[in-house]
């Protein structure tokens, strides 16, 4: 390969990964899709040791897809105010994803998977808060949702979910 074609080669490589152009924007990428990732799993760890089938993987991936799905128009510089329609569709498209969770039986009272799917939705809304920056919002709804799933059923007397 000669010198002036490894240039280019080089060159076009830069180009194509110019959307991190520096150590603080890849920083902030990680940092967003790690703690994404990271929160998804808490909840997913709480629904796997319960037995359910959406568990860590699960919530970690649709925390950082979502994540993703509003980072790349905000770093690409997307207006605030352009960001709702992209938020509307990662809700619509997740609750599509929440409603292949539940399972209806013979009797109206029997229905299963409820719980799961509100907590694919919250894994969601956490990972577009993360995604958007909102690092502090995201950990505290992940606190939240924990109490939800963990210490209400307790107080309530029904330790299963």
């Amino acid at each position: 390969m000669t010198t002036s074609l490894a240039q280019t080669v080089l060159q076009t490589l830069q180009s194509e990964f110019s959307d991190a152009p520096d150590a603080e924007q890849v920083t902030r990428i990680l940092t967003r899709l790690l703690l994404a990732g990271v929160l998804g799993g808490v909840l997913g760890y709480e629904r796997e040791s319960r037995g359910k089938a959406a568990g860590v993987r699960t919530h970690m991936l649709v925390a950082m897809g979502a994540a993703l799905f509003v980072l790349v128009p905000a770093l690409g510089g997307m207006a605030v105010a352009d960001m709702s329609r992209v938020i509307q569709g990662v809700v619509t498209g997740v609750g599509f994803l929440g409603a292949g969770a539940i399972i209806k039986h013979r009797s109206e009272e029997d229905v299963q998977g409820l719980t799961t799917a509100a907590g694919i939705w919250m894994t969601a809304a956490i990972g577009v808060a993360c995604g958007l920056g909102r690092e502090s919002t995201a950990l505290l709804s992940t606190l939240l949702a924990l109490a939800v799933l963990v210490v209400l059923p307790r107080l309530l007397g029904r330790d299963r979910t």
